[in-house]
Order: structure tokens, then C-alpha cells, then sequence
């Protein structure tokens, strides 16, 4: 994901480029360090993820942001907590105030994840496809990269959710209900209560089951109309 820093503070410059250091699919494109400098770049490049301060010399980060006419997905980086709302009226996807922390870095770019996909699936962006995307799941007190290609299927397990993937298996504190949301309609499909199966990974459906990899999911009858759409294509 190609990206640009826009803040006149060259601390935040590298608070960011080291946080996105970690994460191989984060791409810095360059440091702007007012919104006039990012103006001048956007004019003949592109990105896919702004990091935008607000309280800038010149051109506010608001006033830059509504000069674009088709801007790229917003990370508001800011100290001022009472711009938020005017934030995320201008569709921004997170709004972090500084300092912030790792954990709340990587929700973010969660979410910078979650809204493409979705993006896709709602046909807006039908040329791109979600293969190559990543997501941070936290599995105790480290956040683990999953490739979304490679979760196979996901279950709830009490008060967890069990993402299974072809490298083994993450299990996250949060409802299945909320990890569904992560994805996509069109590549994860919700079979049972307690499951949801990636699509592409289906080798098999017979009778109630499922087969996926080496594994059975049960399908649910309230869901078997969901299975139903997706053999009748």
C-alpha cells in the first residue's frame, strides 16, 4: 500500500515510517512536510493512504483535503481531539491523536484494509482485486499478519473467534459476528452461526457439510440458503 506523510513535525514523520516499517506491504512514497508540498506531488503521482495532520502553517489539513476531488483513504494524525467530527464528515477512516500507540496504529490500518475490500465488493473499484491484502489480528499480546487469501474458514469458539488458515490457526478475543465485518461478501460467506467459509478455498459441498481444505463445516439451516445462491451461482 503506497502511502504519504503529510505533517510539519518531523518527529511524527518518524513515528509513522517506523510503526509501517514492520508491516512489508506499507510503502512510503514520500514525506510532505505542509499540504502545499503534497498538492504539488498528488498533481502527478498517486497513493493509496494519506497520514494527514491538521494543524498546519498555510493550508489546514481539512482545506487540503477538500481541494482533492477523488482523495485516497484519510489517516487523520492530530493532537486536537475537537476536529473529529468534521473528520470523519470528510469520510476520513480513522482519526489518531497523537501520541498513539502501536495497538491503535494497527487498528487503523485494519480498517484502511476492511474499507478497500468493502470498496470492492460494492463495485466501485471492479478492476482490483483483493488478492496480495493483509490484516492484523491481535492473538493475545502480539498481532499476527494474516494474507486474507489464506484464511480458509473462521469459528466461534466460546468467547473467541478461531481464524484458520492453510499456515495453522490464530484465535482472536472478539465476537465472529465483528471479525465477519473484517471481509468481504464476496469472497466470505457466513454457513452457521458459529462459521464462515472463504469461497474460494471450498473443495466440496455434501449434504450439511462442507469441505474446505482438510477440514468440515457444518452449514446451519437457517444459512442454507446462502450455500443454496452460491451452488446456483
Amino acid at each position: 500500500m503506497r502511502y504519504l506523510i503529510i505533517d510539519d513535525e518531523h518527529i511524527a514523520h518518524k513515528i509513522i515510517m517506523e510503526y509501517c516499517e514492520m508491516l512489508p506491504h506499507m510503502k512510503l512514497q514520500k514525506n510532505c512536510y505542509s499540504a502545499l508540498e503534497a498538492l504539488e506531488y498528488l498533481n502527478s503521482h498517486q497513493v493509496e493512504l494519506i497520514f494527514l495532520d491538521i494543524n498546519m502553517p498555510k493550508l489546514k489539513g481539512f482545506e487540503f483535503l477538500r481541494t482533492l476531488t477523488s482523495p485516497p483513504k484519510v489517516i487523520v494524525t492530530t493532537a486536537y481531539s475537537e476536529f473529529a467530527i468534521e473528520g470523519y464528515e470528510l469520510n476520513v477512516v480513522d482519526y489518531l491523536l497523537k501520541p498513539f500507540s502501536l495497538e491503535r496504529f494497527l487498528s487503523a490500518i485494519n480498517k484502511v484494509t476492511s474499507s478497500t475490500i468493502s470498496t470492492i465488493s460494492m463495485g466501485r473499484q471492479q478492476n482490483i482485486k483483493p488478492e496480495g491484502k493483509h490484516i492484523f489480528l491481535k492473538q493475545n499480546n502480539s498481532h499476527v499478519q494474516v494474507a486474507i487469501d489464506s484464511i480458509l474458514f473462521i469459528e466461534a469458539s466460546g468467547n473467541y473467534t478461531k481464524v484458520v488458515t492453510t499456515d495453522g490457526i490464530i484465535s482472536i478475543r472478539e465476537k465472529i459476528s465483528d471479525t465477519i465485518q473484517l471481509f468481504s461478501d464476496n469472497d466470505f460467506l457466513q454457513v452457521h452461526k458459529s462459521f464462515a467459509v472463504a469461497k474460494k478455498h471450498i473443495r466440496s459441498v455434501e449434504g450439511n457439510r462442507i469441505y474446505i481444505g482438510d477440514h468440515k463445516v457444518p452449514i446451519g439451516q437457517t444459512y442454507k440458503s446462502n450455500v443454496n445462491k452460491l451452488l446456483l451461482g
